[in-house]
């Protein structure tokens, strides 16, 4: 998986998804367009969901505290740009959508991850 954004932004876009997900970022030698994300995803779930809107990809961070998450991505340079049910709506640098959804899977406690 890529997330592509503008050239501009690609270094705070790094950034962010390094810090967000608890992840080092690391320069792919040779290929300065890219930056690694290495163990960033290690048990994604992919699923499609309809949308009123143009078709997109976006990020789900699920958590048994939503205040806390929204808190610490938008301390991390993302902006809150709306809430649906219980789900907070953020933009990341570089434009991407995430969401910051409640806790609801089976498998919650043996994925997550307790930020210090």
């Amino acid at each position: 998986m890529l997330i592509d954004v503008p050239a501009a932004s690609a270094a705070s876009a790094a950034a962010f998804w390094s810090a967000a997900l608890g992840v080092p970022a690391r320069p792919v030698p040779g290929e300065e367009q890219f930056t690694s994300l290495p163990g960033a995803l290690p048990s994604l779930t992919l699923a499609v969901q309809a949308v009123d809107d143009e078709a997109r990809f976006h990020v789900d961070f699920e958590t048994d505290d939503l205040d806390a998450e929204t808190a610490r991505l938008v301390g991390l340079g993302a902006v809150q740009i709306g809430q649906w049910l219980e789900c907070r709506i953020l933009r990341a640098p570089g434009g991407h959508l995430l969401c910051v959804i409640p806790q609801h899977s089976d498998d919650f406690a043996d994925h997550a991850t307790v930020w210090a």
